[in-house]
Formats: C-alpha cells, sequence, structure tokens
C-alpha cells in the first residue's frame, strides 16, 4: 500500500511542478528541474518517515482509514520538506494543494467511472459514487476510524463526519513536532477538493453540487458535507465555509 501510494504521489508531483516556477532564488532556472522534484520526494520520504510513528497506522480499524492518514501523512511531510528547502508557506500549501488535488481528481475518477457510465443522471451519480467510498476508503469501521451518519434526499446524499483520522494526525503532529502550519495546510488542501470533486462526479457540466457550512479542521464538530444533484445556487453555501470555497 505505502509503496504503490508513494509512486502515484511522485507521478502527480513531477506533473504538477513541472508547470509549475520555482518561488525559491536559485540560479540558473526559474523552474523545477527533474533534479529538484528527485530531491524534494527523497526529503519528502525522510519526514514521513518522522511522522508515521505519530500516525499510528496501526490503531486504525480498516486498510482504507489506513490509506488516507498514509496520505495524509505524506501530505504534511512534502509541506514540510518544502519549507525546509526555502518555500514560503503560502508557496508551499499551493504546491502541496495542487498535488494532491492531481492525485484525488484522479482516484473520484476511476471511482465514479461504474456510476457515470450507467446513468446520466447527476443526483444517481453522486449517490452510488459516495456509498462506493463510504465503503473503501471512508468507511467507518470501528475505534479511531472515520465515524460518519450518511442518508439521502430526493437528489441529495449527506455526510455528516464526526471523526476524521487524517486531521486528526495532522493535530497530534503539531502537538508533538511543533507547528509550523501544517492544520492550514491540510484545510486548504484536503479540505477544499470536494466542491470540485462533487462537480466531476456529477459531470453534467455544472457546478456548485456540493455544499458544507462546518468543517472538522476549522474547530467544528462536525463535517457537513451534502452532494447535491441539483446544483445549489451561487452563494447558498452559508456558514463558515461559505467564503472558503474554490
Amino acid at each position: 500500500m505505502r509503496r504503490v501510494l508513494r509512486a502515484i504521489v511522485a507521478r502527480s508531483a513531477r506533473r504538477v511542478l513541472a508547470t509549475r516556477r520555482d518561488a525559491r532564488d536559485r540560479p540558473g532556472t526559474d523552474r523545477w528541474t527533474a533534479e529538484a522534484v528527485r530531491q524534494l520526494l527523497a526529503e519528502t520520504e525522510r519526514w514521513a518517515e518522522r511522522l508515521r510513528p505519530t500516525a499510528r497506522l496501526d490503531a486504525l480499524p480498516s486498510v482504507g482509514n489506513r490509506l488516507m492518514v498514509e496520505a495524509a501523512v505524506l501530505t504534511t511531510a512534502a509541506y514540510r520538506a518544502l519549507l525546509d528547502e526555502g518555500q514560503s508557506r503560502e508557496a508551499a500549501t499551493g504546491l502541496v494543494a495542487d498535488i494532491g488535488w492531481d492525485v484525488y481528481a484522479d482516484s473520484l475518477k476511476l471511482a465514479s467511472l461504474p456510476a457515470r457510465i450507467t446513468t446520466s443522471n447527476p443526483g444517481e451519480r453522486l449517490q452510488r459514487t459516495i456509498r462506493l467510498l463510504l465503503r473503501f476508503p471512508f468507511s467507518a469501521a470501528g475505534p479511531n476510524g472515520y465515524q460518519v451518519e450518511s442518508w439521502t434526499e430526493d437528489d441529495r446524499i449527506f455526510t455528516h463526519w464526526t471523526r476524521c483520522p487524517p486531521q486528526e494526525m495532522v493535530r497530534r503532529v503539531i502537538v508533538e513536532q511543533g507547528d509550523r502550519g501544517d492544520l492550514e495546510a491540510f484545510r486548504q488542501s484536503w479540505c477544499r477538493y470536494d466542491w470540485p470533486g462533487a462537480d466531476l462526479i456529477a459531470a453534467d457540466g455544472r457546478t456548485g453540487h456540493y455544499r458544507r457550512t462546518r468543517t472538522l479542521s476549522h474547530g467544528d464538530a462536525v463535517c457537513d458535507m451534502c452532494w447535491l444533484g441539483t446544483p445549489a445556487k451561487p452563494g447558498g453555501g452559508q456558514g463558515s465555509e461559505s467564503a472558503r470555497q474554490p
């Protein structure tokens, strides 16, 4: 699992960084060279080794839960590696978010493929795909894992999460290894993917298929997600998340 995930992240890092300018003042080039990417990936793995004890992977109840926390380990490791290489917090957060979205978008395309092939109804596509994802990797499989309540209403599916092991891991990193802006980097990446992700799954050419007003990583008691077959009206997402959508 770890080796496969590392290879997927490395591929996305090369793909994303090839299109980005290197914000550091480096002689000879303002681009990410192949060697610079290789060094970043090596430093990311060194940081990941330091963070894994904090992740407590063995305490998680399922393979899917462990997969998601390992992904959060790599996210935080890459963010810290970028800081160590001289990137600002803002630049490091942006790069980590873009690499993470590249990984996540590919996984959503695969997970939603059966629904997108078998129905043209965006609500059905969302409900079938979210139900699949609730079985793997986001299963509420036991103690220390995800905790979620889900239900459907018309063409909407709700998923209200009260525990999220990846963001809990990031919070432990801050306590045990100091705060370098890790939770904000996590929130600006992982916690923003669902808006474009919902539109990707619905695949009807419209936006606005997702709504959330509260977020665990922002300090709320729940992530109150709603996936909408009929898109929300512009500005319809009220509450703590309305101003933080991508």
